[in-house]
């Protein structure tokens, strides 16, 4: 419910992060009634909850993806994944025409093999929307989830950096380990093994105790995207100083912070070269100028430097400032890349695929490194 109503982080990727837990609860709240003898609660929470197993797989798929991308609402030929949601819901409601179901049957059942176990009639479709397509559902969306996954994988552009990295990899990784754990009573039916037993309910215990100590002792998944208290993404405020365009915290606004800070730049001329070449290897090795929002805040940060130490090593030793050194590199990458795509895509995306943003900064980093504008660089080029 925290998740649904929170105002911080993005509204999209709670709304379909809380329907998951909510299936989840929905499953555990049934399944304390199997054996209740009380057929009319089992009958309530089943059929309300069902709309919730359909809408699960589906919310998993655009959870993983719609965080990847950054996605802060649904297209809409994306409405389509929730099609089986709807016919759960078709399926629940109890139409005049339906025939009465029996929960006592449907009750020992569930408790007899699980969910996927259910062959009585439980809604207005045949039993086998609910034994058979479930579990396709299920796996299908499991398999999508990780071919998306795989795919965004090799485009710079989609990599992610540190908490939320690791968060994704975290929930994609125990996500499809209960999603793989709730087909196990499929595979113990058919070796005629029983469903409840001792050392299946306690590896899934352990695997539950496992994940919370986990997630008690790393607060950004608690508080990031969990409890939605803390924006892990917000950086913190800048402002660009007036003999460069390095990136300083507004919080050194205080005269005697600022000359402290100073004062630390007074680096020995091995340390600058040694920082050089840092920033130059791991920019080139990983590429990081491919992606659009890189600044020197996230480059400080995977150097495990102060960012004032950066401004400085690229402003006194590189010899530019952090926006001209990171756009020299997407204009090399341009120059390289655009002589064996001009044919297939337009300068447009080829400049943003590079890093840029916008049309407009392209051209003016362009220039700025070629003292040309592409069309006459290219002519030039073609008559050499």
């Amino acid at each position: 419910m925290h998740l649904f109503f929170a105002k911080k982080g993005n509204k999209l990727l709670n709304i379909l992060l809380s329907v998951i837990f909510f299936a989840r609860f929905g499953q555990i709240l049934t399944s304390l009634l199997f054996k209740s003898d009380q057929p009319n609660a089992l009958a309530f929470f089943h059929q309300t909850f069902t709309p919730f197993y359909y809408a699960a797989p589906a919310c998993f798929y655009l959870y993983i993806t719609g965080f990847l991308q950054d996605r802060k609402s649904l297209q809409k030929i994306e409405w389509l994944h929730f099609a089986p949601a709807l016919l759960a819901i078709i399926h629940v409601i109890p139409w005049h025409f339906s025939a009465t179901l029996n929960w006592d049957l449907i009750g020992s059942q569930l408790a007899e093999s699980g969910y996927f176990s259910l062959k009585a009639k439980s809604g207005l479709f045949p039993p086998y929307f609910h034994y058979l397509f479930r579990p396709i559902l299920v796996f299908g969306y499991l398999c999508l989830t990780w071919i998306a996954v795989l795919r965004l994988k090799n485009k710079p552009q989609q990599i992610l950096e540190g908490e939320g990295r690791k968060w994704i990899i975290f929930f994609l990784r125990i996500a499809t380990f209960f999603q793989l754990f709730s087909l196990v009573p499929i595979i113990l039916r058919s070796l005629h093994i029983p469903y409840v037993n001792a050392s299946f309910i306690v590896l899934n215990c352990l695997a539950l105790l496992v994940i919370l100590l986990y997630a008690l002792h790393k607060p950004y998944i608690f508080y990031g995207y969990l409890l939605v208290a803390v924006d892990w993404t917000k950086k913190p405020a800048i402002k660009k100083t007036e003999t460069d365009s390095s990136l300083v915290p507004l919080s050194e606004e205080n005269p005697k912070r600022t000359l402290a800070a100073v004062k630390k730049n007074n680096l020995l001329d091995a340390q600058l070269s040694d920082y050089a070449l840092a920033m130059k290897e791991i920019m080139e090795a990983e590429q990081l100028y491919l992606v659009h929002d890189f600044q020197i805040i996230d480059l400080a940060a995977k150097l495990s430097l102060p960012i004032h130490h950066c401004s400085f090593v690229i402003n006194k030793h590189i010899g530019k400032n952090f926006r001209d050194w990171i756009n020299s590199y997407r204009v090399g990458h341009f120059l390289k890349q655009y002589p064996l795509k001009s044919d297939k895509i337009t300068i447009e995306a080829i400049a943003s695929e590079a890093g840029f943003k916008s049309l407009a900064t392209f051209y003016n980093a362009f220039k700025k490194e070629t003292g040309l504008m592409p069309t006459t660089y290219f002519a030039k080029e073609l008559i050499r």
